[in-house]
């Protein structure tokens, strides 16, 4: 992520106005905004077979898959986010225009440049949603899935999976080998 030089710091609702207008998306931190870079092929990849996946498994239901155009609002104070993926069972997103607010399900595919940001910082902010049930971090340039599962306690347990595991998201109740998200992925040597 790049961060925009801003005159004032913008509030949620200058944000949202102000990003209607822009030609790329920005994510919205305290104030400030930061432009969304573009990501690289076996990332979408990874991004579009997941995604294809858990519309496949969920259709008919009431659940709705969104992918990393649609914008996530983590809080009334204004914290918004693009996430690879997420799902929400929420009858409330139904209604949404201009962001999610109550998913169960969030993924985001690793990419270098922003790895220690969607395991910390974002991953802070997500633990804020009050619906989220699991947070899932999918790299992308080696098989590798790793699931954040809220426990009974109130607790975020880890559930890594590698080469030959089957992988089980809970929040959806859908069950899938790996190698499902890294088909076609050609891995950097």
């Amino acid at each position: 992520m790049v961060t925009v030089p801003q005159p004032n710091y913008m509030t949620p609702q200058d944000y949202l106005e102000w990003e209607k207008r822009q030609e790329i998306k920005y994510e919205y931190v305290n104030g400030e905004v930061f432009a969304m870079t573009g990501s690289t092929i076996p990332h979408n990849i990874v991004a579009v077979n997941l995604s294809t996946a858990l519309k496949n498994h969920l259709q008919g239901g009431s659940c709705i898959i969104y992918t990393s155009d649609a914008k996530l609002g983590v809080t009334e104070d204004g914290l918004f986010h693009y996430p690879d993926t997420m799902v929400s069972c929420n009858e409330r997103d139904r209604k949404a225009i201009q962001f999610i607010q109550y998913p169960c399900l969030i993924v985001e595919v690793l990419s270098p440049s922003t790895e220690a940001y969607d395991r910390g910082g974002k991953f802070k902010h997500y633990r804020r949603i009050e619906t989220l049930k699991e947070y899932v971090l999918i790299d992308a340039e080696k098989i590798s899935v790793e699931c954040f599962r809220l426990n009974e306690k109130g607790i975020w347990e880890l559930h890594s999976f590698e080469q030959g595991d089957e992988v089980l998201l809970t929040s959806v109740n859908f069950r899938f080998p790996i190698s499902l998200v890294y088909e076609n992925v050609v891995f950097p040597s």
